[in-house]
C-alpha cells in the first residue's frame, strides 16, 4: 500500500501510534472476553448446584464482562505512551465507563443476593410467616442498598472530570448537609424511605399478609420504596403510601400466624331447636376441606322479641379458606333449617284484638 513504510512512520509516527495503540486494545479485549468466557463457563458448572453462588452469577454476568473488558482496556491505554495526543481524554472516558459498570455490577450483586434468599425461603407452604418475613426484609432492604451504590456511584463518576470534580467531592462529603437541605424539599419522599426500613426492621406488614385498609381486605403485594400495593380480594389495587401503616391503624390477619377463626350469622325463631344445628354444623365442618379441625362451635349470642341469634365459629388456616368454610356453612344451615324446620325461620307475628276490629269496622259503616 506504501512506496515507503519507513518513511510514513516516520513522517506520521503520531498515527502510527495510535494504530498500534487501537490494534493492542481489541487483541486484548478478544482476549479478555474468551478468558471470561471460558472462566464464566466453568464457574458455572462449579456452582450449579449451589443456589446463591448461582443466582449471583446469572445476574452480574453482562456487568462482569463489561467490567473485564473495560479494566483491560484500561491497561492498554495505561501501556501506551505519555505523549500520544487525545490518551487522556480516553482515559477519561474508559473510566467514567467503568464506574458506571461497576456501579451496574454492585446493583446486579444486590439484585442477585437478594433473588436467591427468596428463591431459597418459599411462599408456597399453607403456614409461610416466616417467608415472608425474610421476602420482606429482604425486598426493602435490596432497594435501599441499590439506591444508595446508585449515590456514590453518581459522585465518583463527577468526580473523574475535572470541571466538575468539586461538585462530586462536595457530593460525597456533605451528605449530611445535602440530606437536611433536600429533606426540607421532598420531606414526603424521605419519610417514605425511613418508613421502608422501619417496616423492614419491625415488619407491621408483610408481603403476602393479609390486610384491612381503608375498609378493604386483601393482601399485601408489592412493597415499594414510597408505596405499598394491596391486592383487593376483587382484583383491584390499593396503593397506600408507606406512611401510612406507621401512623394509622389497621387490620393484619397475618401478623403472627396465618390461621384464622370466622364467624356465621343466623337468625332464627324461638322454636328452633339447638342441638340439631349443633349436629348439623359438625357434620358440615367434618365434610369440609376447608376446616383445620381447631374450631368448631355453635352458640346463641343474641336474643330479641322477635327471634335469636346463631353464631357459628369455624376455623380455617388462612383468611382465604375461612371465607369459602364460612360460605359453605351459612349455605348448609341455611338449607338444613328450610328442610327440616321450615317453621322455625325468622317470623313477625301481628295480634289483632278481635273487638278492635269490630268496632273500627263498625264506625267505618256509619260513616259512610
Amino acid at each position: 500500500m506504501f512506496e515507503n513504510p519507513q518513511a510514513f512512520a516516520t513522517d506520521h509516527p503520531t498515527l502510527i501510534a495510535w494504530l498500534a495503540t487501537v490494534v493492542a486494545a481489541i487483541a486484548a479485549s478478544l482476549i479478555a472476553a474468551l478468558a471470561f468466557r471460558l472462566a464464566w463457563t466453568v464457574a458455572s458448572r462449579l456452582t450449579r448446584h449451589q443456589i446463591f453462588a448461582a443466582n449471583v452469577l446469572r445476574s452480574t454476568r453482562s456487568a462482569v464482562r463489561t467490567v473485564v473488558i473495560l479494566l483491560v482496556l484500561q491497561m492498554v491505554w495505561e501501556a501506551a505512551p505519555d505523549d500520544l495526543p487525545r490518551l487522556s481524554t480516553v482515559e477519561r472516558f474508559t473510566t467514567l465507563a467503568l464506574t458506571v459498570s461497576l456501579v451496574w455490577l454492585g446493583m446486579r450483586c444486590v439484585a442477585g443476593l437478594s433473588e436467591a434468599i427468596i428463591a431459597a425461603h418459599p411462599m408456597s407452604a399453607s403456614d409461610n410467616l416466616a417467608a415472608r418475613r425474610i421476602h420482606t426484609q429482604t425486598r426493602v432492604m435490596a432497594r435501599i442498598l441499590m439506591g444508595a451504590i446508585l449515590f456514590v456511584g453518581a459522585a465518583l463518576a463527577l468526580m473523574s472530570f475535572p470541571a466538575v470534580r468539586n461538585i462530586g467531592t462536595s457530593l460525597l462529603a456533605s451528605a449530611g448537609v445535602a440530606g437536611l437541605v433536600i429533606g426540607l424539599a421532598a420531606r414526603p419522599t424521605l419519610s417514605n424511605l425511613i418508613a421502608g426500613v422501619q417496616i423492614a426492621l419491625t415488619q407491621p406488614i408483610r408481603l403476602d399478609d393479609v390486610v384491612v385498609v381503608e375498609g378493604e381486605w386483601g393482601r399485601i403485594e408489592d412493597i415499594g420504596s414510597s408505596y405499598v400495593v394491596v391486592r383487593i380480594w376483587d382484583d383491584r389495587r390499593l396503593i397506600v403510601p408507606l406512611q401510612y401503616f406507621l401512623e394509622r391503624p389497621f387490620q393484619n390477619w397475618t401478623v403472627s400466624s396465618a390461621q384464622i377463626t370466622g364467624t356465621v350469622f343466623i337468625w332464627a325463631d324461638y322454636r328452633l331447636p339447638i342441638g340439631p344445628i349443633g349436629a348439623e354444623l359438625e357434620r358440615l365442618c367434618k365434610e369440609a376441606p376447608e376446616w383445620d379441625g381447631r374450631v368448631c362451635v355453635l352458640q346463641v349470642t343474641e336474643a330479641n322479641e322477635r327471634a335469636m341469634q346463631l353464631r357459628a365459629l369455624v376455623s380455617s388456616v388462612d383468611s382465604s379458606r375461612n371465607w369459602d368454610l364460612r360460605c359453605r356453612v351459612r349455605a348448609g344451615l341455611i338449607a338444613f333449617i328450610q328442610d327440616r324446620h321450615y317453621e322455625c325461620l325468622p317470623h313477625t307475628r301481628v295480634e289483632v284484638e278481635g273487638n278492635r276490629t269490630q268496632s273500627t269496622a263498625e264506625s267505618a259503616a256509619s260513616v259512610s
